[in-house]
């Protein structure tokens, strides 16, 4: 399957094949190869969706991909080509069907967004437009499936295709009148400019109003994280709080019990809890997908991205990092220049993943009081919007040295985009976005984060204290806090994190996050998970109000508070500097062709996070106290 970006292939690669292939109303969704099957009479085909190009000569690794799969001396060289049509923008689609009719493979094109072109006032015959390009050509419109039952019973016969006798011109001018004679044949009027979509513009594009409306929207949906999310985040909590004190009470076996109620429920539960506000963000960053507002933001951040002398092209990768920065780093497949890829790869981890999320949410409540408000504006929602304006300055900032470390890594090269037209999102595409980032947040929980949940609770819990230890230590065994604190500082996790504090003690950090800090290299949310398996043991009647009152257990500063302001503060900074994902670096080593570039982006990272965080610790303490 080929086609022009946003012409909605990757969505007809899912109705053909039933999977859940990331789709968007905006160009460069789709940077890797995707395949999958479908069952038609009595056949099993392969489909693979290829990254959206506009032309079959490559200027970009994602192009490159696509030239690569057709060669001619490729041994996995498809038997057959699938090219999507754009009804509304058909004069540049037909460029690139006029390309693929070179490669002398059975091809059949399917027009999409004909009810667009109709609604629009255009119009096209497309039994006339199969007879003037010499392929079949098949009408899908989204939701009719009718039409998608005609394809499928065509894919599965691809010898009966028509092949054009004489197949399109090669040189540009002569392309370009081949064009213009197909469209007269078919008898197309071109759509007119859309309406709805031109007085949107005019307002979401404007260069002062525009990008006010983006940060009015961008800070809006972190106060509706915070404000609609509580309550359900309340339930939760209330619930596995329920569980882990009905298997205290009801558990024989002490290490069992402690097992399931500090290490698995208060570790997992502990991250589990900020599902809602997970679920809460993709929906809507994927209603903004799907409208097509992202694509006029890349065009409004263009003018931005240009002082860190990146493109908007660059925007959509910084974007997908949101979600995750292993995306984000594969969308820079889009960009043609090498200097902007790497600039943009070393760059994107520090935009503001959903892995900081449940960190971000349990650091803020700890700072923050719930109550506290600007008259609608809840300040919770804004420091947390501040972090992801942090997040994407800090990126810009980085972006720009190495831009300009940079420069022989290849020329300077054009930026455009595509404005699809305003969409009303449907509502499968919308539920699957939700429903696939929430099950993956899940699946992280129920994987990586439980191994590494019980790993940890095995190391605060061993070895275990006698009683006479603890009596000739001075504690008193009726005591249960006492008790547990004595048996978590001389843990095996205790004298692991004694070995690192001194490294983040200056920054106010005791053995205990420097603990979460490691833990959170495997998976950022496990931090969240180490602090609750910790105030679940000091305090199991209440861990919240445990990690608020938490203290220095032993050395210079024992009975200190631990979580002042300084010290969370410089927690929320270094959370939002540090590279702390495995799997970032792995795909950083990945698509940079060498460790060099993982290697360096880690240090930077680190580096910036430590100075950072001690500077914003020293400010405030200066300032609060």
């Amino acid at each position: 399957m080929v086609g022009n970006p946003n012409a909605g292939k990757s969505t007809l690669f899912n109705a053909l094949t039933g999977l859940s292939v990331k789709v968007a109303n905006y160009p460069g969704v789709t940077v890797s190869r995707h395949t999958g099957t479908a069952h038609v009479g009595g056949r099993t085909l392969v489909l693979e969706d290829l990254p959206g190009s506009y032309s079959l000569d490559p200027i970009s690794p994602d192009e490159e991909l696509i030239a690569e799969v057709l060669e001619p001396d490729n041994p996995l060289r498809p038997d057959a080509l699938l090219v999507v049509l754009d009804a509304t923008s058909l004069q540049r689609s037909l460029g690139l069907l006029a390309q693929v009719q070179q490669l002398r493979l059975p091809t059949i094109a399917v027009l999409t967004f004909g009810d667009e072109l109709a609604r629009r006032g255009g119009s096209l015959d497309a039994a006339r437009l199969s007879q003037a390009v010499g392929n079949r050509v098949m009408t899908v419109t989204a939701g009719n499936r009718a039409q998608l039952y005609d394809l499928r019973l065509a894919l599965a016969e691809p010898d009966s295709w028509l092949s054009p006798v004489v197949p399109a011109p090669t040189e540009p001018r002569s392309v370009t009148g081949w064009i213009t004679s197909v469209l007269r044949s078919a008898g197309h009027h071109p759509p007119a400019v859309d309406e709805r979509t031109r007085k949107i513009d005019a307002v979401l594009l404007h260069p002062v109003l525009g990008t006010i409306i983006f940060l009015l929207t961008m800070a809006g949906l972190f106060q509706v994280i915070f404000t609609v999310a509580a309550p359900l985040q309340g339930l939760i909590e209330a619930f596995f709080g329920w569980l882990a004190e009905l298997v205290r009470a009801n558990g024989e076996v002490g290490w069992l019990s402690g097992l399931l109620a500090d290490g698995l429920i208060a570790g997992v539960g502990g991250v589990l809890v900020f599902l809602p506000q997970i679920a809460l963000l993709f929906a809507m960053i994927a209603l903004l997908e799907a409208t097509g507002y992202m694509s006029r933001v890349a065009f409004l951040m263009d003018r931005v991205m240009g002082r860190a002398g990146l493109e908007g092209r660059a925007f959509v990768a910084m974007l997908s990092s949101v979600a995750c920065a292993v995306p984000g780093i594969m969308a820079t497949r889009t960009l043609p220049s090498a200097r902007d890829r790497l600039a943009t790869m070393m760059t994107a981890p520090l935009m503001t993943c959903s892995a900081r999320l449940p960190v971000y949410i349990l650091l803020i409540g700890l700072l923050v009081p719930a109550d506290v408000r600007f008259g609608p504006i809840g300040l919770q929602g804004l420091v947390m919007f501040l972090l992801y304006v942090l997040g994407a300055v800090a990126a810009m900032t980085a972006a720009w040295v190495f831009k300009h470390l940079l420069k022989g890594k290849g020329p300077e090269l054009p930026f455009y985009m595509d404005m699809p037209s305003y969409r009303m999102p449907g509502w499968r595409e919308m539920v699957r976005a939700v429903w696939d980032a929430s099950a993956n947040f899940v699946r992280r929980v129920g994987g990586i984060i439980l191994m590494l949940s019980l790993v940890l609770w095995a190391l605060l819990a061993l070895p275990v204290a006698s009683p006479d230890k603890m009596s000739a230590a001075g504690i008193d065994v009726t005591d249960e806090v006492a008790v547990a604190a004595y048996q978590i500082d001389n843990s095996v996790a205790a004298a692991v994190g004694k070995t690192i504090q001194p490294v983040f003690e200056p920054l106010g950090f005791d053995w205990r996050i420097s603990v979460g800090l490691v833990g959170a290299m495997g998976a950022r949310e496990v931090f969240v998970a180490t602090m609750g398996q910790v105030a679940a043991a000091e305090d199991p009647e209440d861990p919240k109000a445990s990690l608020e009152q938490m203290t220095w257990l032993s050395g210079p500063h024992q009975g200190e508070q631990l979580f002042t302001p300084g010290v969370v503060a410089a927690l929320l900074v270094y959370f939002a500097f540090a590279l702390q994902c495995t799997s970032t670096i792995a795909t950083l080593r990945r698509e940079s062709g060498s460790w060099k570039w993982p290697a360096i982006a880690f240090g930077y990272m680190t580096g910036l996070a430590w100075v950072s965080a001690w500077l914003v610790r020293t400010v405030v303490e200066i300032f609060v106290g």
